[in-house]
Formats: C-alpha cells, sequence, structure tokens
C-alpha cells in the first residue's frame, strides 16, 4: 500500500510538472506572438513608403515586402548572444530592447543598448544598398548649424531640420544648449563603424553627431567620465531629437553622446508598449493610437500572423 502510495506521488508530481512546464510554453509563445505582432504594426506604421506588405511562409517565417519587391526577414529564430545580434541582427532583434524614454544620468546597464543593433538588409532597402544609390536619396537641409547632408526617405531628412530647428530656438532660451551642438561634427559619411567591418548609420546619411567632447565615446573614455558627461547633458535636446524620430547614443551603455540616429520605429514602440511585458486579457495592440490606418494594420497583421 505504501509503494502504490509512493508510485501515485511520483506520476501526480511528474504530471503537475509537465503541467507547469507546458503552461510556460504557451505562454512564452503568446507573448511571442504579442511581441511579433506589436513590432510589425510600429514597422508598417513608421515607414509607409517602404514597406509594401507583410507575409509568412509555409515555415512560419515573416516577412517585410519592400516597395522594391525585396524581401526583408523579421525573425531568423536563432538564439544569439548580445555580440552575435550586433553582428547578423535581424528586425526582431532591432526591437526587442525597450528604448527609455526618460531622461538618465548615468551611463546604461550592461547590455542595454536599445537602437544600437540594426538590420543591415532593412536598412539598405530603404535608403540604399550603395554609396551611389545613397547619395541619391540625399538632400541638403539648411539650418541654424550649417547646411546638413541627409537621407530624404521617410522623412528623415525633413526630421533633422525639424530637430535643429526647435534646438536652435531653445538654446536662446538656455545658452548652454548651444555648447552642447555647435560645432556639429558630421552627418553623412560613407564609412564602417571602427573595429566593426559594419556600416555606420552616417553611410546611410541617418545620424547626425553634434558637438564632439573627449568623453562622448565608449571607446576614448571610461563609463565614469561618460557617466559624467551624461549626466550634464541638455534634456531639452535629447527630448527634442526624440520627439522627431532619433535614439540618443547616451542611452546606449555602449555610449555614443553626440550620437543621435533616425529610427522612428525605435521610438513608437517605445510610446505605444512602453515596456517588455504583456499586459494579460488585453488586446496586444492597447496603448497604441487608434485610427483608420492603424486599424487596417491591425487587421492585417491578425490575419497573417494567426493564421
Amino acid at each position: 500500500m505504501k509503494r502504490l502510495a509512493k508510485i501515485l506521488f511520483v506520476v501526480m508530481s511528474f504530471l503537475l510538472s509537465m503541467e507547469s512546464i507546458i503552461f510556460a510554453y504557451e505562454e512564452n509563445v503568446d507573448d511571442y506572438i504579442c511581441n511579433t505582432k506589436r513590432d510589425l504594426l510600429v514597422l508598417m506604421v513608421t515607414y509607409p513608403e517602404c514597406i509594401k506588405d507583410i507575409e509568412k511562409d509555409e515555415y512560419g517565417f515573416i516577412y517585410l515586402i519592400m516597395q522594391n519587391n525585396n524581401r526583408v526577414l523579421y525573425d531568423d529564430k536563432k538564439e544569439k548572444s548580445h555580440e552575435q545580434k550586433f553582428y547578423n541582427s535581424d528586425l526582431q532583434d532591432t526591437l526587442e530592447q525597450i528604448y527609455p524614454l526618460d531622461m538618465i544620468t548615468d551611463v546604461m546597464e550592461e547590455g542595454e543598448d536599445p537602437g544600437r543593433i540594426r538590420s543591415y538588409s532593412f536598412l539598405s532597402n530603404m535608403y540604399g544598398g550603395s554609396k551611389e544609390a545613397v547619395q541619391k536619396n540625399i538632400t541638403n537641409k539648411s539650418t541654424y548649424y550649417g547646411t546638413m547632408m541627409f537621407n530624404k526617405v521617410n522623412g528623415a531628412a525633413d526630421n533633422l531640420e525639424k530637430a535643429l530647428n526647435k534646438v536652435s530656438e531653445l538654446a536662446k532660451q538656455n545658452t548652454k544648449i548651444y555648447n552642447f551642438v555647435s560645432p556639429t561634427s558630421g552627418t553623412f559619411n560613407y564609412r564602417v563603424i571602427q573595429d566593426t567591418g559594419q556600416l555606420s548609420p552616417h553611410a546611410f546619411a541617418i545620424a547626425i553627431d553634434l558637438k564632439s567632447d573627449p568623453a562622448d565615446y565608449w571607446k576614448w573614455c571610461n563609463r565614469e567620465k561618460g557617466g559624467k558627461r551624461i549626466s550634464i547633458y541638455p534634456e531639452e535636446i535629447v527630448k527634442t531629437f526624440e520627439e522627431c524620430g532619433f535614439v540618443w547614443g547616451g542611452k546606449w551603455a555602449h555610449f555614443d553622446i553626440l550620437h543621435f540616429e533616425y529610427r522612428p520605429e525605435i521610438i513608437l514602440k517605445a510610446r505605444y508598449f512602453g515596456g517588455n511585458e504583456v499586459a494579460k486579457n488585453k488586446e496586444w495592440y492597447e496603448g497604441c493610437e487608434i485610427n483608420q490606418d492603424t486599424e487596417a494594420l491591425i487587421d492585417k497583421i491578425n490575419s497573417i500572423i494567426d493564421n
């Protein structure tokens, strides 16, 4: 009798363990699907002139269909380290970390680089796959801080002009702002990031470096000096650029404090969905602005992902 009771106890323990594993798996799958839909939504909202459609193949891989009819993979479903994501990223990797919209006062924690990971397939299909192709998309914007060469695709150049014009107005009220902006350190430069072999976002003409300081870059100084520089950096500059769709390199563990990069999808995901946790018993799109356009996109995403 005691032996039977032990057997029953072991069986029940095993079944309960399996049930909890299955529940955790299903919960993770639900979270993944929810985040996938959110990512697709912010991408399609921010890049309507470049993304034509989405599709899912017979193996469950999801692709963005670009206006040039090229397909860009959303998620290769490979396990990667943080470094591997930097060198071989897909779109899911680029949107995995939520960008903090609140101002920071110190260097981000190790491994926190929201917006620093880039899908080069995606960027190339939008902004140009070669130096010559990028140059064809460049326009010159006359600003208070000089003429800026920037990519006109997706409104990048217009938003840079808007940001710099607002910053110049703010500098009239707070004179210290000017000293963090001018002279600027460059926009378009078809080059790779030092020691990486990866194209810089400057190569796509979607980034601007403001006035340089020896404590601006993680390879130029230690974390303590970088943190001090971040602590005195004018919040007005950061907020203005973020409002225009730019991420700030000061919010990366690999800090790049003078650097602002046009990545409106990163900003929009932070605004719409704000955190990593998926709220239970709520629609996946809760938090986003609902209008006729987003309703159509939500229906499209649901119909493709759920089938």
